[in-house]
């Protein structure tokens, strides 16, 4: 069986590859036909071709004849299919680097050689001056008559001392013309800051890093000086400003003296307390040490809340943001907190963050942003309202405490206020402007300095009281007067031509066009000349008396309102006054070759006239704008023009292209939630 069985396996296994050898041996005799009818065809083109030549066309017949027999004796034979022809690769042409990326590497090479160089720096020895500055002044203190990073040779130029490095400051700098003065500014803080985008800062989705520019390099372009310290009194007589600098590292205080033969007073504003106890339990954001706090606490805040340990009540408090003052900051800082919230925290916490966590603004107004028009206050009220951001109107702050923030609301029926208390742990307050502590002394030398807020000066913001030509005062820290009183008997003169001690209706137009030219502000209430002086000429003969003149500029002053302390304003001011002291250089220059003082600055500037470019203000992921004439107000759009705005307002290309950087790494990998 076994015998037979293995002889059926041989038999099938010879006839199976019998069968294989077979087929192949087709294959091959069809691929060997194919072949020589191809090579039949080719060798009879070839003779054909060949027959048409003109010369050699016996040779090449006979290599055509040759060819077509070699391919008929062969023809029958079984031969392997033939291989494919080999096609030869195209040889790849060399990579060549682009043009672009050469001239980048050139251009970093360049920088690397120029900024890693062995710079040659020339060796200046101090004056004794520098070193030991001499004692002077009522409290004989050290006065900086020479500064050691005073790299003017020229002493000669008259010193221009500003207090401050805010906007008011910065506007002066870009519009000072270099070489007219030996600049000095005096700041208690080595940088600039873009305040516009604090409250970005203090949620993470700008660095600080890029909100701020060094004075000193500022003040490059200038050759001026810095002076690290804080202005505290001043001398008004001998042209001293009395300075606090720091006398060691470890926080010593000591006090000198700044010669000056103008100066400029730009040192801002604090907040308002209006009386409100506990304000020590909040925070405020005015520099970026306090939006550097702001972040560290919420940080802090969220995290405890996170913690299992932590009580419900605790975790409510922990998680409750308060903001006392509906105006643009903590308008800004609360759709901040809310893009933080929505956009970041909540894929962290998402458990706390969704059910917990709540942002409360407390306005003493109808309206947030009330200084805005209806229509922009409305639809801010609307976006947050869709943020779940909670807005208490009509409220006032009564304490702050460290576990939460008490305040009042009217009774609509009986009309008492009734007491209501949020629990928190976060409370900002911004809500408007006091003195600061410099300005307020400065007030307190002038005898007609009454206003409260800030300090008065003319249209051409000089100080009132003050030495003509000596102090000026811009920003927050100023206020322009009013009042047209203190000009009433020179208008008089002016005006009456017939000095007959009335003013008719000829005079009066030389009256308005002089109110005018002195006190810029008083124009939009001046355009009706004709029915002002109808209003005020009670005797109804044509001409206004003596007290019907005094009580028509009287009720006009009255109807002129305050610039607001915006940045907007104390740049416009800086610009104007740096513009002002090109033309007081170089008329100065000219006057004093001719010996005629140059104390009648009226004479050569005109006074400040501010132009109002609009106001702006970010709500989450949108912004409006209040523009003179109409308001815009708009989702992403908007938000890209706002933040286009205020990218093109910073003070260097550095910060310009650091911004820049920030708004994109947020856009791609969100806030940074570290704690710093």
């Amino acid at each position: 069986m076994f015998g037979l069985r293995g002889a059926g396996r041989l038999s099938s296994l010879t006839l199976r590859q019998a069968t294989l050898r077979s087929a192949q041996l087709s294959t091959a005799a069809a691929a060997s036909r194919a072949a020589s009818r191809a090579a039949s065809k080719a060798a009879s083109r070839t003779a054909s071709r060949a027959a048409l030549k003109p010369t050699g066309s016996v040779i090449d017949a006979v290599r055509a004849s040759k060819a077509f027999s070699t391919s008929s004796r062969w023809s029958n034979v079984v031969q392997p299919p033939p291989s494919q022809p080999h096609v030869a690769a195209t040889p790849t042409p060399p990579v060549r680097p682009k043009l672009g990326v050469c001239f980048v590497t050139g251009a970093i090479l360049a920088h690397d050689s120029l900024t890693y160089g062995d710079e040659k720096v020339k060796h200046v020895v101090p004056t004794m001056s520098e070193l030991e500055p001499p004692r002077t002044g009522p409290k004989n203190l050290p006065t900086f008559v020479d500064l050691l990073d005073d790299v003017n040779d020229d002493h000669q130029k008259p010193r221009l001392v500003i207090v401050g490095a805010g906007w008011g400051s910065m506007g002066i700098l870009k519009s000072l013309n270099p070489g007219d003065y030996e600049v000095v500014v005096i700041a208690d803080s080595t940088f600039n800051q873009f305040t516009p985008l604090l409250p970005s800062a203090a949620v993470g989705t700008v660095s600080a890093r890029s909100l701020i520019e060094s004075v000193r390099k500022l003040l490059l372009p200038l050759r001026g000086s810095f002076i690290y310290g804080k202005a505290v009194d001043v001398v008004m007589g001998e042209r001293l400003l009395e300075v606090e600098v720091p006398a060691s590292p470890d926080g010593e205080k000591k006090r000198v003296y700044v010669p000056y033969d103008k100066l400029v007073i730009a040192v801002g504003s604090v907040s308002a307390s209006h009386g409100v106890p506990g304000l020590e339990n909040c925070f405020q954001l005015k520099t970026i040490e306090d939006a550097q706090k702001i972040r560290r606490r919420i940080i802090d805040n969220v995290e405890v809340a996170s913690l299992p340990t932590t009580t419900s009540e605790e975790r409510k408090r922990l998680l409750s943001f308060v903001i006392c003052g509906g105006g643009p900051t903590g308008v800004e800082v609360a759709a901040e907190i809310a893009d933080l919230v929505h956009e970041d925290l909540i894929h962290y916490y998402p458990k706390i963050c969704a059910q917990e966590l709540t942002i409360s603004i407390i306005q003493s107004r109808d309206h947030i942003l009330n200084t805005y028009s209806e229509s922009i206050s409305q639809y801010a009220e609307k976006r947050f309202e869709r943020e779940a951001v909670d807005i208490i109107t009509n409220a006032r702050v009564k304490e702050v405490t460290p576990k939460s923030v008490k305040y009042t609301v009217k009774d609509p029926e009986t009309g008492k206020p009734v007491e209501h208390e949020i629990p928190s742990a976060f409370t900002l307050w911004s809500t408007g402007i006091a003195m600061n502590p410099f300005t307020e002394r400065v007030t307190d030398l002038l005898p007609n300095q009454v206003h409260k807020k800030a300090v008065v000066v003319d249209a051409q913001m000089r100080v009132k009281g003050a030495p003509l030509g000596t102090v000026y005062c811009i920003g927050d820290a100023s206020t322009i007067e009013t009042s047209l009183m203190p000009y009433l008997l020179d208008l008089i003169e002016k005006a009456d031509i017939n000095h007959d001690e009335k003013i008719d209706k000829s005079e009066w137009a030389v009256l308005v066009k002089e109110v005018k030219r002195r006190v810029p502000m008083a124009s939009e209430h001046m355009e009706k000349v004709n029915d002002i002086f109808g209003c005020y000429d009670k005797d109804a003969d044509d001409a206004l008396s003596f007290n019907e003149l005094t009580t028509a500029l009287e009720e006009v002053g009255k109807k002129i309102t305050s610039l607001p302390a915006t940045a907007q304003v104390a740049s416009q001011q800086g610009k104007y006054l740096g513009n002002k002291f090109n033309i007081l250089a170089k008329q100065g220059k000219t006057l004093h070759k001719n010996g005629i003082p140059d104390d009648d600055e009226e004479a050569h500037c005109a006074p400040f006239h501010y132009k109002h470019l609009g106001s702006l203000a970010y709500i989450g992921n949108a912004a409006v704008f209040d523009l003179p004439g109409y308001s815009f107000t708009g989702g992403l759009a908007a938000m890209y023009a706002w933040r286009s705005v205020y990218w093109s307002e910073q003070v260097s290309f550095r910060t310009r292209a650091l911004l820049m950087v920030d708004w994109v790494v947020r856009g791609l990998f969100g806030r940074d939630l570290s704690k710093l």
